[in-house]
Formats: structure tokens, sequence, C-alpha cells
């Protein structure tokens, strides 16, 4: 009688999915980046978003003794005070910010290119010496040219003007706008121009119809660089605009501070309404800007 022999298979014991994901070569250090970056991003963003919260919460909610991390009434209360009080100037306030903010891109970005590209493409005396001045000139802190610029918008009379306050929102945006694009433009193939030059073409049309259109993503760089700190930049404008309709918004912000009563929700309101401008134009740029930023980083 012949025996039969049965195999008797043995199931292979299941792994949790995590261990094994760890058990593999660095996947560990994986782990501890992505928590890091969780724990980094959580860390940037919890302000705005304190910020929003605490524009949408009523008055009662937010002096009370205890504020839920959620805000449990949510009112716009605050955005109707700033935008359509008869007392708020915070609409006139943007109206200024964003003259200034405008003004002082477009003439960053036009002295930018000119000085960047005389010091990558023109050969005269002193030209290291003029780039590194201007790298000097924009680690200069505020605190130290205001008095200066202050006794300087005087004498020309231009304090309480707009136009004087975009001038000097230069001496720190043109700097650093000029060393970004001398870092671009040294990237650039200097055949190109050349062969313009050859067909007739000066240099600043070799500039406008060559250069910057192929320097795109490094003049969103600068773009959105002079725009953002023209924007929120309160030092200089609160030194030299005194005049109520002449403050710009980061400056207005104080109005909402009488004493020692701090108007929070109206405050805060106001803030979040601040923050779009440059965060639109951050994200209607980003993938510009991320390659504005290491282009021209490796020397070929």
């Amino acid at each position: 009688m012949a025996q039969t022999t049965q195999a008797i298979s043995v199931a292979p014991e299941r792994s949790i999915p995590i261990i094994t994901w760890l058990s593999r070569k660095n996947r560990g250090w994986y782990l501890v980046a992505y928590i890091l970056l969780v724990l980094l991003t959580i860390w940037t963003l919890f302000p705005f978003y304190w910020q929003v919260a605490t524009s949408l919460r009523s008055d009662a909610s937010t002096y009370a003794k205890e504020i839920s991390l959620i805000p449990t009434e949510i009112t716009f209360e605050h955005y109707r005070t700033v935008f359509t009080s008869r007392t708020s100037q915070f609409p006139l306030q943007l109206m200024n910010s964003a003259m200034v903010a405008v003004g002082t891109t477009l003439v960053a970005m036009v002295v930018a290119s000119l000085g960047a590209y005389a010091l990558t493409r023109l050969r005269f005396l002193g030209r290291a010496g003029l780039a590194r001045l201007l790298v000097y000139s924009y680690l200069a802190p505020g605190t130290v040219l205001f008095i200066p610029l202050f006794v300087m918008m005087s004498n020309l009379g231009l304090r309480d003007n707009l136009f004087g306050l975009s001038l000097t929102y230069l001496t720190f945006a043109v700097p650093f706008s000029t060393w970004m694009l001398i870092g671009y433009f040294k990237s650039l193939p200097i055949e190109l121009e050349e062969a313009a030059m050859v067909d007739g073409a000066s240099r600043l049309t070799v500039l406008r119809k060559i250069v910057m259109p192929l320097s795109a993503p490094a003049m969103v760089v600068v773009a959105v660089f002079s725009f953002t700190l023209s924007w929120n930049e309160f030092l200089f404008a609160l030194v030299l605009i005194t005049a109520k309709e002449k403050l710009t918004a980061p400056v207005g912000l104080s109005s909402y501070i009488v004493a020692d009563v701090f108007y929070w929700g109206q405050m805060m309101a106001a803030a979040t309404v601040m923050s779009l401008p440059p965060l639109l134009l951050y994200l209607i740029g980003q993938r510009w800007v991320i390659a504005g930023w290491t282009a021209g980083a490796v020397k070929s």
C-alpha cells in the first residue's frame, strides 16, 4: 500500500510593511528627514494660520481667558471694519504700498539689468571692485542708513513723498538685484550676443531682445525680491512718511495699537490682506523663481 506523503507548506511569516521599508538601506534616515520636514512645515505655517484664525475670531473669543486652537465662531466683522469703516485708512495705505512697491520693482529691474550687463560684458577699470561694493552696500543695515537718508531726503524736499520713499527702497533693491543678474548673465552664451552685434545690433538692443528674454527666471526673482521687500518695509517708511494720507500699509498696522489697547482682530485682518500680494506673486512665478535661484550657481 502506497503511502502518500503530503507536503506541508509553511506559509512565510508576514512582516509589517513599515518594518520592511525601514530595514532597507538608509530608509531610517529618510524617515527622520520626513519627520523633520513635517515639523519644520508646521513651525513655518502655524504663525500664518494663527494670524488668519485671529482675524476670524470675535473680540469676545479673542480676549477670553482660554482660546481654542480652531475658532468656534467665525466672523468677518474685522475685515468689514478694516475696509469699510469711515475712519479706516487701510485701503489708501494698501494703494500707497502698491504704488511704491511696483515703482521700485520696475526701476530696480531696469537699473539692475543695465548694471549687471555692464559688469559682465564690458571691460573697464575697477569692475571687480564695483561688483563687490554692490554686495557690501546691500549688507549695510538699515539702522545705519536711515539717518543719512532722512537728512538727504529732507534736503531734497522728498519727505512725505512716495517718490522719495521709492528712491530710498532702491538702495537695497538695486544692489542685490544687480548681483543676482550678474551670476545669471555670466551663464548665458556670449556667442548669441556677438552674432547679433555682427548683424548690426547695439548693446542695448542685444540686452533688450536677447539677454533679458533669456534671463526670464532671473528677472522674475528680481521682481519678486524687490516687490516683497518694498511691500513689507517698515523702518524707512516710518521715518520718512508722517502724513496720514501717505502712510504705507506696514506702518498703518501700528495704528491698531492705541496706548495699551491692541485691536488684534483688525490688525490680523489687515496683516492677512497684506500678506496676499507677495504670496500670490510667488505662487504665480514659483517655477521661474526656483530656476532663477539655482541658475548660474554652477561655474562652467
